[in-house]
């Protein structure tokens, strides 16, 4: 199943919907707030990470899918991704069967610096050295244990300053001169 513009319009609509019933309009909802979503092969580690986040007390943005109907995962990397670039959910979690192809297509949206992470090094090294706002996991390639592992070091790692920004920013500048 493809998921047309207007889907993910409407998915993006009702998650903002729910937020705004959820919690009163001065809460800071965007420090707090992480847009989830995944494909079929990610759908019950999405559903897991829903559970283990909300637990940490993050508002969790689920942008679908919503079983393991076999569906096409740059729909749903697409919807996490607006939901970052626009500031509506601060950080994304993409979840395919490689993860490969969730990170590659949320990188298309402008503002968006999406990593394939497999283990809490490559989690750690995304954010502070390359200020990572979406993170994809490959469903196939890790155990659940391993997912919460990596999706814990990547929320605790701070960006880096220094030298690290001074690259991040050489990264959207490329993105830029492409915008133009």
């Amino acid at each position: 199943m493809t998921v047309t513009e207007a889907q993910i319009r409407q998915i993006v609509a009702q998650v903002l919907t729910r937020l705004s019933a959820a919690a009163p309009p001065d809460a800071g909802l965007a420090g707090s707030s992480i847009a989830i979503g995944a494909d079929h092969g990610g759908f019950r580690m999405k559903e897991a990470l829903k559970a283990f986040l909300a637990a940490q007390n993050y508002i969790v943005l689920d942008c679908g899918t919503h079983s393991a109907e076999a569906v096409d995962y740059p729909d749903f990397a697409y919807a996490v991704a607006r939901l970052v670039a626009n500031q509506t959910a601060r950080f994304g979690i993409i979840i395919d069967g490689a993860g490969i192809g969730s990170c590659m297509a949320a990188n298309k949206v402008p503002g968006i610096l999406a990593a394939m992470c497999y283990n809490e090094v490559t989690a750690k090294n995304s954010r502070e050295h390359n200020h990572a706002n979406v993170l994809t996991l490959g469903a196939g390639m890790i155990s659940q244990d391993t997912a919460e592992a990596i999706v814990t070091a990547w929320l605790n790692t701070p960006v880096g300053p220094g030298r690290h920004a001074r690259r991040a920013k050489k990264i959207i500048d490329i993105e830029r001169r492409y915008l133009k």
